[in-house]
């Protein structure tokens, strides 16, 4: 049913922003160490 489906590509999208934010906040400290490196 069209419902069903609509949640999943809710739940995907959720899914999906999580890893994004994760990624950026990991590249985020990466950056800052590197700022304190040098």
């Amino acid at each position: 049913s069209p419902i069903v489906e609509k949640i999943e590509i809710v739940r995907l999208g959720k899914v999906r922003r999580a890893k994004l934010n994760y990624l950026r906040g990991r590249i985020g400290k990466a950056a800052k160490v590197k700022e304190l490196v040098k």
